[in-house]
């Protein structure tokens, strides 16, 4: 879209792969001057969900974007997978960029386990961006 703000998507959960993604997604938004669209969804009931912000892990999301500057919406979503919700936000901005963060996994675990993260590469017309998240994290 021609004149239209940029758009960044980044799937953030409260782990250090979900802070990394979000960090590099805040400053991507800061050099593209873009606005920043950020999903925490969950499948199941949220208030079970360890990887579902409420409360204080919520309020603490939104000051640390309102003090970056960049202008945000979160989008919290409950009852579908995470890559169908990534890829539905990034269709319906039209998104510029898709950052999300992954985890290290062994060989083993690459092979046993789907793959939200390969469904997204799959799914996703727009340019991803893929985040590691720190040693020893998730490293089954």
């Amino acid at each position: 879209m021609t004149g239209a703000q940029p758009v960044v998507v980044v799937g953030v959960v409260p782990t250090p792969r979900g802070r990394a993604a979000l960090e590099h997604a805040v400053l991507e938004a800061q050099r593209r001057s873009a606005r920043l669209v950020v999903v925490n969804s969950s499948r199941g009931d949220a208030l079970v969900d360890e990887e579902f912000l409420f409360g204080d892990r919520l309020r603490q999301l939104h000051a640390d974007l309102t003090v970056s500057g960049v202008p945000f919406e979160v989008r919290q979503p409950v009852g579908r997978d995470v890559a169908e919700e990534l890829a539905d936000a990034a269709a319906d901005t039209d998104a510029d960029l898709l950052v999300i963060g992954l985890r290290r996994r062994s060989a083993v675990g690459k092979l046993l386990m789907g793959s939200a993260a390969q469904r997204i590469l799959l799914d996703v017309d727009c340019p991803i961006l893929a985040v590691k998240g720190p040693p020893g994290e998730d490293a089954r």
